[in-house]
């Protein structure tokens, strides 16, 4: 929580520090308004912000979950068959999704198009695999090249998708809801909602979500902001590979382990124009969430299941 805390904190301060630059620079932009040219002093308050962040995010990252490990000399680990890969999947949402706000903010900055694209999108598969590196040294873990796999994945939706059609109009999302094995295995599936919603991949969602009339050049009657979407869960999972009998001295439940499919609508917060560009950044920033909404789901154990409202 300190983290989160710390780096929400210091988002905030940069924010100022930009708003407070740009303003300086040039009276007649406006703070959420993109460059038209480069602006040295948007990318300077980018780098040193960025460069704060990671730093602290690192620090952070190091006394919460690495500090009372003993380490080892680096190593591989194969984790691709735990959890049914809900795991990979959030690398690759997490990736894509700092990508996506790394392009925005690159061309926030009025940097030229082919940079932003690239640089920008780098950006999450870059941030995340430094966690691989950490983990390469943890005895506890090791370095995983199917981790790694899924956050250039990510990076490269994000760029391919920049570069063919200069906008997203293919995003990749999550949502969450409590599941009841989260209350099994507090220690391993996370003790809070904040825990439970990182941890807890019985509750995780991954989702696909297309933009309907981005592909018809708006020139139907869909509204701009209807999305159809195609979501990945899986459910049963007390562990990572298997399920264990007990915990703590009790008997668990016995729970088959499967995987789930959805189709449901989802909305595009970005083709979302409201008079307040405050008010829209924030509908982009809210963008990585898919929206509750009826889905029909699929999965070996009950087949088919509609669910009126799916989150």
């Amino acid at each position: 929580m300190f983290r989160r805390v710390s780096v929400v904190a210091l988002l905030l301060v940069c924010l100022l520090i930009f708003f407070k630059n740009t303003s300086a620079q040039n009276t007649k932009l406006n703070f959420f308004d993109l460059s038209p040219t480069f602006n040295r002093n948007r990318l300077t308050m980018l780098e040193i912000g960025g460069g704060s962040v990671y730093a602290l995010s690192m620090i952070g990252l190091y006394e919460l979950w690495y500090k009372d490990q003993p380490g080892s000399k680096f190593h591989f680990f194969n984790d691709n068959s735990e959890w049914l890969q809900m795991d990979k999947g959030g690398h690759c949402v997490v990736a894509y999704y700092v990508g996506s706000v790394g392009i925005n903010l690159l061309t926030w900055a009025g940097c030229k198009q082919h940079d932003a694209i690239w640089y920008g999108g780098m950006v999450g598969a870059v941030y995340n695999t430094t966690f691989e590196v950490m983990d390469g040294f943890s005895s506890e873990y090791g370095f995983s090249l199917g981790d790694v796999g899924a956050n250039f994945l990510g990076a490269a939706i994000v760029i391919g998708e920049q570069l063919a059609w200069n906008e997203q109009r293919i995003k990749l999302k999550f949502s969450y809801h409590h599941s009841p094995e989260a209350g099994m295995r507090p220690d391993l599936l996370g003790n809070g909602f904040v825990q439970n919603s990182i941890k807890d991949y019985n509750g995780l969602s991954d989702w696909v979500s297309v933009n309907i009339n981005s592909f018809t050049n708006r020139r139907t009657n869909i509204p701009n902001w209807l999305n159809m979407a195609v979501g990945y869960g899986a459910d049963g999972m007390l562990g990572a590979k298997i399920n264990p009998v007990s915990y703590k001295g009790k008997d668990l439940p016995t729970l088959k382990r499967h995987r789930q499919y959805y189709l449901s609508f989802d909305i595009d917060l970005s083709q979302i124009n409201t008079n307040s560009k405050a008010l829209n950044t924030a509908l982009d920033v809210l963008n990585l969430i898919k929206v509750m909404a009826p889905a029909l789901e699929y999965n070996p154990v009950a087949k088919f299941l509609f669910h009126p409202i799916y989150f």
